[in-house]
């Protein structure tokens, strides 16, 4: 081939070539950004070699090591009543955090707060969310399964929506095999990026779950990444689209606890799920006034509002 002939045939395709791989490589790098911001389970440092234990706060329990269906090893604590009776009688709540916890920001943000409210349980300047299983177990006599999400804790792999969606799976799996805990009550309590892991949950399995609670949570990442990537809104690699998930939910009744402070999702997000929300058993809304993104469950009468909506949902329901 001549060589000029060569060079108009050749250098083009090594031009667009060069181009799609630069392109890619950025969108690999952008994508990459996004994930690290919007999961952060290195945060604190440390924090997936030092993973608190619920017999720390007096609960015992189960730690259990879950497969998921793409072959990723997970951790979850199983916390069931002292005994087989008692704990096949009582509900069992599963919960998902939310995407991360810098222990350092938590303490300094509660602690200002505390200062200037000293009604304000200490217990939770730990920064873990273990003392809201331990208000589920002690004080409302529940089962309480708590997973680790992949690439947190000790848990395998690395977190991704599709993946944290697999993990939920195969916690609700693992209840519902489990010669105890599968004929209880299930309620699945979410926190922000957990909320939109348990929408998705129950949008895909609702005939296995019972109540949903939902805590400060978001429409979908791309309504809420531009406070993080303004000018990437459009290049979301991550989407959670629970405004079209929680459309799904049909049967359950759902029960949305809102902070009106809260400075990470706009509580907007929270509105417009709650006015989503077709289900013919019932929906409530509670707010928070004082309610930040990090304290929401800090506010008084949280959990009194958790118990009135549980007394009217689950027959028999009692806090002994």
């Amino acid at each position: 081939m001549p060589k000029g002939r060569y060079t108009k045939t050749i250098l083009p395709l090594l031009i667009i070539g060069g181009t799609t791989a630069i392109i890619s490589g950025g969108l690999a790098i952008l994508y990459s950004v996004q994930r690290s911001s919007i999961y952060t389970p290195n945060n604190p440092e440390g924090s997936r070699k030092h993973v608190p234990k619920p017999s720390e706060y007096g609960m015992p329990y189960i730690p259990a090591i879950l497969t998921t269906q793409d072959n990723v090893k997970i951790r979850i604590y199983v916390c069931k009543r002292h005994t087989d009776d008692e704990a096949s009688s009582r509900p069992t709540v599963l919960m998902f955090h939310g995407n991360g916890g810098n222990m350092v920001v938590i303490y300094l943000y509660i602690l200002c707060n505390y200062l200037y409210n000293p009604k304000i349980n200490l217990i939770y300047l730990k920064g873990d969310r273990l003392p809201i299983a331990e208000r589920f177990y002690k004080d409302f006599k529940c089962n309480v399964v708590m997973v680790s999400y992949r690439g947190y804790g000790r848990s395998e792999g690395t977190p991704t929506e599709k993946g944290l969606c697999l993990d939920a799976k195969a916690a609700l799996e693992y209840i519902r095999q489990d010669e105890i805990l599968r004929y209880t009550k299930l309620i699945v309590y979410g926190q922000a990026l957990g909320g939109a892991v348990a929408i998705d949950l129950i949008a895909k399995n609702e005939g296995k779950i019972d109540i949903l609670i939902l805590e400060n949570t978001f429409l979908s990442i791309p309504k809420i990444l531009p406070k993080i990537f303004p000018n990437f809104k459009f290049l979301c690699s991550e989407i959670w689209p629970s405004e079209q998930n929680i459309k799904k939910i049909k049967t359950i009744p759902i029960l949305f606890l809102s902070g009106k402070k809260d400075e990470i999702i706009p509580q907007h997000h929270m509105k417009t799920l709650f006015d989503l929300t077709q289900t013919n058993s019932g929906k409530e809304w509670v707010e928070f006034s004082e309610g930040s993104h990090l304290d929401t469950v800090l506010q008084p009468n949280y959990f009194h509002y958790v118990d009135q909506f549980l007394q009217k949902h689950i027959i028999g329901w009692k806090v002994w």
